[in-house]
């Protein structure tokens, strides 16, 4: 678990086991982590808890009491083997699926009826753009209501112009590359100014280059305006180039938490990073002698 205090210290602690039973572990204590965080500017972002989360479909349990604290503005990076629970985990905080046991819960005095549709978006590996809008319509669409708002055109050509698109604004989506129709998306998650953005391997189709151009837009995206930023990957170069924290799922629970203490902007390929990635791997791949 993470614990914000007021001088943006935070310790890292595994939440897989019950806290009375951590704290009778004897190699509990070298698992903690204190550390100082870079984080955005202004913090926008909503805290999330959640407690007890379980997840069947029929008879598979995907999700197997999930305990977990995220705070205000935090980007955390969750990896993990195909089919260990990750997507199923962001869905349900996204509020596309149903929870079985448990509780998710954002911030600290917010009860679920102050939490606003536009509040938590999402943003996926398909551009998912209607190919009979243009580009300024389609990222209209992530206003939900207030799209018939006399503001919508200006707010769409605002989010437009932070994902680098503005020239686009008229074009179909079928011209644009691949790259583009993912800026798009992300300009239209962006323009309710979201407090909680949700990203399900948004960048696993794009080719290497247009890969790194897009992490570099998204950290510049939530650095600027300060919301908590959840992103499931395979990739786990990519999570701790983005990440303030990696959270590793096997078999529907948190195997391991790790605080990624690099500043910003990160290096890629660096040694820090080259080392932080070789253990997430390497933890990953144990888990693969294990069974």
């Amino acid at each position: 678990m993470i614990r914000n205090t007021g001088n943006h210290t935070q310790t890292a602690l595994r939440t897989s086991l019950p806290e009375t039973e951590l704290a009778s572990r004897a190699n509990f204590a070298p698992h903690a982590r204190v550390v100082r965080e870079e984080r955005p500017a202004q913090i926008t972002g909503l805290p999330l808890s959640i407690r007890g989360l379980r997840k069947s479909f029929g008879d598979n349990e995907v999700l197997r009491g999930i305990d977990l604290h995220i705070p205000a503005g935090q980007f955390v990076a969750i990896v993990g083997k195909s089919g260990c629970g990750k997507s199923t985990l962001l869905r349900l905080i996204a509020g596309l699926e149903k929870i079985d046991a448990g509780s998710i819960s954002f911030g600290q005095d917010f009860q679920p009826r102050d939490i606003q549709p536009e509040d938590i978006r999402v943003m996926f590996q398909e551009p998912r753009l209607l190919p009979w809008a243009r580009v300024l319509a389609n990222v209209e669409v992530g206003l939900g209501r207030d799209r018939a708002s006399k503001y919508a055109h200006a707010r769409a050509e605002k989010a437009l112009t932070e994902v680098g698109l503005a020239d686009k604004r008229d074009q179909w989506p079928s011209v644009l590359s691949g790259g583009q129709k993912q800026r798009v998306a992300l300009g239209r998650a962006l323009v309710s100014r979201p407090r909680v953005l949700a990203f399900d391997e948004p960048l696993g189709a794009l080719d290497a280059l247009t890969r790194i151009s897009m992490q570099r837009l998204l950290e510049r995206v939530w650095r600027d305006q300060g919301f908590t930023a959840i992103l499931v990957t395979h990739d786990v170069a990519e999570a701790v180039a983005l990440a303030d924290r990696v959270l590793v799922i096997e078999e529907g629970r948190i195997a391991h938490d790790l605080v990624v203490n690099a500043g910003r902007p990160r290096q890629r390929g660096s040694a820090e990073l080259a080392g932080l990635e070789g253990s997430i791997l390497s933890h990953l791949l144990s888990a693969d002698d294990r069974t």
